[in-house]
């Protein structure tokens, strides 16, 4: 199929674009910078080792220093552990296994560590993920070759354009106390799709809530086990806890980003430590470790006798931990063949664990923000398919412009709501924000069909304060600053916190300490952020207010919501010149974040000259909402 084919070279050129820019970031770099792009962790510690499946150590590392550094290594990635005395000869490569906290794990394929290891200065880092890609193109050259298959490729034909999804008449029950009109529609849908349903939820709609009593309405029905995925561990993470909330069997495959014991509890790898069969694996893998710590008692000068008695040792140790392995498969086949649902990534529903395992139904959740190519690894699993997101919020990461222009941006969800307008709902009624700030956003995205649900319509921070207010900074002259590949606007940011201090002041006198609203300033700009919370550290009565007043990107925020957001827009100069302001996406999520104030920043001279903005402006001035920055500046 020619559909496959086109999204096979895009992603070849997506592939190449990655790697290229994984050099640039790791061949000319020092160790320190690759730890603060979340690349490694240096220096780290060795804690313990043993003998893992297969073939394979498991070597337990801690990270030692710099735990306030985010980073990008998890569960499945390859890695590799090197010596910081000479990084480019002594290292060894694997793939980390578990990642939790400041604590991971790593296979590598060997019996022993080399001496290099016990020389201190080690580190770990994150090399490029190829695997990720085969399960890609795999799966997409499954795709192609199933969607001939006349009896089971039905529904690669229906998401590829080829043939139309059908719908059950039945009449059901649903669980009409938690749920809205447009949200119980969802579910019929959900429910009565014989192949694709897809939920469309804008912010605040109760997305989450309306997938979790779908999928619960569906186990009632008898259709599973359902597999259940997302393109990042927190949505993942999310689902499994709100389907454990429903007392539906669930099991999370892959390591959680969201440490917590109840959310742990809920892994396979902790189900299987309190399976029957985990004493006697127990047990053996004593003896395995026993035999292996003997074989290692022997010096590196020794004759032939010494040399076959320790690989005797190896021997016998790997046979017992063949056992292991059938016995681990065991309580693993045991634990996944009486659960509901199964909750992994979208590159991890193909672990080993649940690799052949067929479901009933799969679930993508924020399929708005999955690249196509990933979202085949799961799709290829089950006959039907329910699609929930987004598609108007912040879309895939994709790092080759020329991918991203020839298709690669566009999501399989975009694609079939274009499709089937029939298979697809929209949730309309929000519940997160005042019906002013929800105005824009509806009637740019949504067609003008949100409306705000009654107990949030009016919410205001302050009685007396407005809960949309555009602060235009035309003719003020703050003028932005190019820093390396950003923007900063110095003179904006010292205007946005003087006005969030005088705003401060009046909820202090007001709120109660314990009660005080949450407070999120943000901005497109990296280097504007690097800004604000510079000037934050230096402002003693904004740090005073605590953890509840934060500053990030706008992309940090998706899938978050604050009581009062600050965006600072950056942007000023003659040439109304916006750059990626006109991904308008990105700032439907920064305006949709404010629960009962959203105040933006920028300068209308600027901004205006492209649609979307002059268009909000005008939204502002119809409301009441646009001010001159000079009215605060005289005070």
């Amino acid at each position: 199929m020619d559909y496959f084919k086109k999204q096979l070279e895009l992603l070849s050129i997506e592939r190449e674009e990655d790697r290229l820019n994984y050099q640039l970031l790791t061949k000319s770099t020092s160790v320190s910078e690759r730890r603060a792009n979340g690349l490694a962790w240096y220096p780290i510690a060795i804690r313990g080792t043993e003998l893992g499946r297969g073939e394979y150590l498991t070597v337990e590392l801690e990270r030692t220093t710099h735990h306030d550094i985010s980073h990008q290594l998890r569960s499945g990635m390859p890695a590799v552990l090197f010596s910081n005395h000479n990084p480019q000869e002594d290292r060894m490569e694997g793939t980390i296994s578990f990642q939790n906290s400041n604590r991971l794990k790593i296979a590598l394929r060997t019996d022993e560590l080399p001496d290099w290891s016990r020389d201190g200065k080690l580190g770990i880092e994150l090399l490029f993920d190829d695997n990720s890609y085969d399960e890609m193109i795999a799966a997409l050259k499954a795709a192609r070759v199933l969607g001939a298959d006349t009896a089971a490729g039905r529904l690669v034909r229906i998401l590829t354009g080829a043939e139309i999804p059908s719908f059950k008449e039945d009449e059901l029950i649903l669980p009409t106390s938690k749920l809205n009109n447009s949200q119980q529609i969802a579910v019929q849908k959900v429910c009565t799709a014989d192949d694709l349903a897809i939920v469309h939820g804008p912010p605040g709609t109760g997305k989450t809530t309306t997938l979790v009593q779908a999928i619960k309405v569906l186990v009632n029905q008898g259709v599973s086990p359902i597999l259940v995925v997302a393109p990042s561990n927190t949505a993942v993470d999310l689902l499994t806890q709100r389907l454990s909330e429903e007392e539906i069997d669930v099991v999370r495959v892959g390591n959680p980003a969201r440490v917590s014991d109840e959310l742990l509890a809920k892994t396979l790898d902790s189900r299987l430590a309190e399976h029957s069969a985990m004493k006697e694996i127990k047990k053996l893998r004593k003896q395995a470790n026993e035999f292996r710590n003997m074989a290692h008692t022997y010096k590196r000068n020794f004759g032939k006798a010494e040399r076959d008695q320790r690989k005797a040792l190896f021997d016998e140790a790997h046979k017992i931990l063949k056992e292991v392995s059938r016995l681990e498969q065991y309580g693993i086949d045991d634990i996944l063949g009486k659960a509901q649902i199964i909750t992994a990534t979208l590159v991890g529903s193909n672990n080993y664990t649940i690799r052949n395992i067929k479901y009933q139904a799969v679930v993508i959740d924020e399929a708005g923000q999955a690249l196509e190519p990933a979202c085949w690894i799961p799709i290829l699993k089950a006959p039907k398919l329910i699609m929930a997101g987004d598609f108007f919020q912040l879309p895939p990461t994709i790092k080759s412009t020329e991918a991203a222009q020839g298709g690669l941006a566009t999501t399989l969800m975009e694609k079939c709501v274009v499709l089937y307008p029939d298979s697809v709902v929209l949730l309309e009624e929000q519940y997160r924000m005042n019906e002013a700030i929800m105005g824009y956003s509806s009637s740019v995205f949504y067609e003008n069909r949100l409306k705000a649900h009654e107990s949030v319509a009016q919410y205001r921070v302050l009685p007396e304060q407005e809960p949309l207010m555009y602060l235009d900074t035309a003719g003020c002259g703050f003028e932005e600053k190019l820093q390396g590949t950003s923007y900063t606007n110095p003179e904006e940011a010292t205007f946005l916190f003087n006005h969030l201090t005088k705003l401060i002041a009046d909820i202090r006198a007001v709120y109660p300490t314990d009660e005080l609203p949450s407070i999120a300033v943000i901005s497109p700009y990296r280097q504007q952020v690097f800004l604000m919370q510079e000037l934050l550290s230096h402002a003693p009565e904004l740090i005073a207010y605590g953890p509840g007043l934060s500053v990030n990107t706008i992309d940090s925020f998706q899938g978050q919501e604050r009581d009062v957001v600050y965006i600072s827009m950056t942007r000023s100069n003659d040439r109304g010149g916006i750059g990626f302001l006109s991904d308008i996406r990105r700032m439907n999520v920064a305006m949709t974040r404010a629960r009962k104030k959203l105040v933006i920043v920028g300068d209308s001279a600027t901004l205006g000259q492209f649609g979307f903005y002059s268009d909000f402006i005008e939204y502002a001035e119809t409301k009441g909402a646009h001010h001159s920055a000079w009215e605060f500046m005289a005070d």
